[in-house]
């Protein structure tokens, strides 16, 4: 879909993006909260990984069934989003967040499972239409040359709060001692908090003057973007990686809380978890650095390093870990700038080199104990950090009419983050035959797809690798 602002409004788009990255730190405040429910719902109803596993099937399944209910409506009755407008489709994506995070309440006091799973369920269709909208419509403040870079420092702020979910969601849940009792009942504030604050961005977002884009082309019927082979091999790319990194997450806390890891228990392991998330909002801040082509390389790098050193310590500041014990990141900031000297700021060839180190790191994390199992599994999130944006690029590139519609499609395959952690789960329950440290192979296949997609990208998608930016719309 190619919009482009009217003439009034191509002057600042400074205060509608600013507004906009607020939604998109909550936006991943309350997804990482999933990584706290999980351990702690296992505890409380006495589930098996896969059933606790449940959590993530309910919340990215409803990614799935919104989008194909967006593409279908779309199909037949036209764009919604196009007919409504940017704003009240983000409006209507936060209240019914909102809603889904109201319902924890009944859930909580009721203690049934199978509420909570609704609740997520109902917060995930509000996500799900945020997706669709958010995201296209940074892509449209401002001009499509910067499209990519803007995109990937608001999801920055996006990972900003999944790393500080852990922490602070971690508290209002678990408490801070390490000894504390599971009560249903310890989900009912925070999660009224969280939709009260998503009203307050709503209500933000309702009263900012907010510009409004017209589509120029016409409404293209059919399938048409499954003719184009990187659109199909992107879907499955989308599918691979979102299933990666949230089954990852999900285990974490399960895994360092094993004796042959670091035997912690939940309140010293939300720390190392943010540690997770935390690397993949370093790594989409130098993302956008990276891929800015309108710097030199010499400056791009001294921007990196700044940006990395500070970021580092806001980290700091935010977990309750030692610098001894947040110093093997160092390591891996070291691994990371490696990393994209070696991608050239081409976004396949980075795509690639990022998923080969997460492949090796889960093949060291499944055959080593101790710390070096640990940092193996928390220097992932670094490697995470750029490739939804660049998969998502390279999927819609060259799709021309076809974009919208390719862009839904890739929206849907956000249900890997629904599949992927139950099939690591039901792996995770056969202990002692594989369980949790084992179970990493299944991300492992994900990783290496992802592998294979950034190669195929390279060689077939010449345009994009030298330094095109693609932008979804």
């Amino acid at each position: 879909m190619n919009t482009v602002p009217s003439k009034n409004q191509q002057s600042n788009y400074t205060i509608p993006l600013i507004t906009i990255t607020l939604l998109f730190f909550m936006w991943g405040f309350i997804t990482c909260m999933n990584d706290i429910l999980i351990p702690y719902l296992k505890k409380l109803f006495e589930l098996t990984f896969f059933e606790s596993m449940l959590v993530q099937f309910c919340f990215f399944g409803a990614y799935f069934l919104g989008s194909l209910l967006y593409f279908t409506i779309s199909y037949f009755k036209g764009d919604p989003i196009n007919k409504i407008g940017y704003k009240k489709g983000i409006l209507t994506g936060i209240v019914l967040s909102a809603l889904g995070c109201v319902l924890f309440y009944p859930a909580a006091t009721f203690s049934v499972y199978g509420l909570f799973l609704g609740a997520l369920f109902v917060l995930g269709l509000g996500f799900t239409m945020l997706q669709i909208t958010a995201n296209a419509y940074v892509s449209l403040l401002g001009s499509e040359d910067s499209a990519s870079s803007r995109l990937n420092m608001t999801n920055a702020f996006n990972a900003f709060g999944t790393t500080i979910a852990p922490v602070l969601g971690g508290f209002l849940i678990f408490g801070s001692s390490h000894e504390h009792t599971i009560t249903a009942e310890a989900t009912r504030i925070p999660y009224l908090v969280f939709a009260g604050i998503l009203l307050l961005v709503a209500l933000l977002i309702y009263n900012v003057k907010l510009p409004s884009f017209q589509t120029e082309e016409t409404e293209t019927k059919g399938l048409g973007a499954l003719k184009f082979p990187q659109l199909k091999l992107g879907v499955l790319g989308i599918f691979c990686y979102v299933g990666g990194e949230v089954a990852v997450g999900s285990f974490i806390i399960s895994f360092l809380e094993k004796d042959y890891i670091m035997g912690l228990s939940e309140a010293v392991s939300k720390n190392y978890l943010a540690m997770y998330w935390g690397g993949a909002m370093i790594g989409r801040f130098l993302g956008a650095i990276s891929l800015n082509h309108t710097i030199s390389q010499t400056k791009k790098m001294i921007y990196m390093v700044v940006t990395a050193a500070a970021v580092f310590l806001l980290i700091y500041s935010i977990v309750d870990l030692t610098f001894d014990q947040m110093s093997f990141f160092l390591v891996f900031l070291v691994l990371n700038f490696i990393a994209f000297l070696i991608g050239k700021s081409a976004p396949a060839r980075t795509l690639a080199v990022f998923a080969s180190i997460n492949v090796v790191l889960l093949i060291s994390a499944m055959v080593n104990q101790g710390e070096l199992a640990m940092y193996s599994i928390l220097g992932m999130g670094i490697f995470n950090s750029i490739m939804f944006s660049n998969i998502y690029t390279l999927g819609i590139s060259g799709l021309g009419k076809y974009t919208s519609q390719g862009s839904s499609l890739l929206v849907m395959a956000i249900l890997g983050g629904a599949i992927v952690p139950i099939v690591q789960g039901a792996i995770a329950d056969t202990d002692p035959v594989y369980g949790v440290q084992h179970s990493f192979i299944v991300p492992v296949f994900c990783y290496l797809y992802i592998v294979f997609f950034g190669i195929y990208c390279s060689r077939k998608l010449k345009n994009v690798e030298h330094g095109s930016n693609v932008s979804g719309h």
